[in-house]
């Protein structure tokens, strides 16, 4: 129970809580702790978002489709992690991506929106970490947006890859028609193809019919820097 609330106490909401504050915390809440078979989804796209749910153990897989439906961006996200924290509000408060377990030893615990605006607010540490995590999102964001679209092929399409992660390293899947992406990236498809051919020679991705598997981001990004 103790390495729980260490793991707890180490992510990016709660850092800097004293640990006498934090059993004061979890004395007033009942927390939902659930362990998770491996395929079974913590989190789905489009469904409310009225708690606060982390991921102390194991690994998620998280899905995020286009508006359009066009594509399917897929990364594995690795323990302790806070799921869509910006989604508990604002105009939509509906989760934006599918969250799924990837291993039998991936365990959650999950804080209602009451006990947040209730009890979690009056801490100023709280309300600060809280904050940090919305504006650094925005930020980023905000920078990926205002970001120089040039470049030649190849860097156009490792910049939509990289953009669409949340985490900028491991691996990450794309499913999509070549097609589409030729027309996302303003090109060909014989000319995507050949570029994508090109990365998977270097092992730094894999096709498949539909699918591009990028083996690690950070390997993808490291030689594109301008990604």
């Amino acid at each position: 129970m103790d390495s729980m609330f260490d793991t707890m106490l180490q992510l990016p909401l709660f850092q800097g809580l004293a640990k006498e504050d934090f059993t004061n915390i979890l004395a007033k809440v009942k927390l939902h702790f659930v362990r998770h078979k491996k395929g079974e989804v913590l989190a789905r796209e489009g469904d409310p978002c009225d708690r606060l749910v982390f991921v102390l153990q194991g690994a998620v897989n998280v899905a995020t489709p286009a508006a359009d439906r066009v594509y399917l961006f897929s990364e594995r996200c690795e323990a302790p992690l806070l799921v869509e924290p910006y989604s508990l509000f604002g105009m939509t408060t509906t989760y934006v991506s599918t969250y799924t377990a990837l291993d039998n030893a991936t365990s959650t615990v999950s804080i209602s929106k009451s006990f947040v605006l209730d009890e979690l607010a009056r801490y100023e540490i709280f309300r600060l970490n809280y904050t940090n995590i919305l504006c650094n999102r925005a930020q980023i964001l905000q920078r990926r947006l205002w970001h120089v679209n040039g470049g030649d092929l190849k860097e156009r399409i490792v910049r939509f890859i990289a953009s669409r992660a949340e985490r900028p390293a491991g691996p990450k899947t794309l499913k999509i028609k070549m097609e589409d992406l030729a027309r996302i990236v303003n090109d060909t498809r014989l000319n995507v193809s050949k570029v994508l051919n090109a990365l998977q020679d270097k092992d730094l991705l894999e096709l498949r019919r539909g699918e591009i598997t990028v083996h690690r981001l950070e390997d993808l990004l490291g030689r594109h820097p301008q990604a």
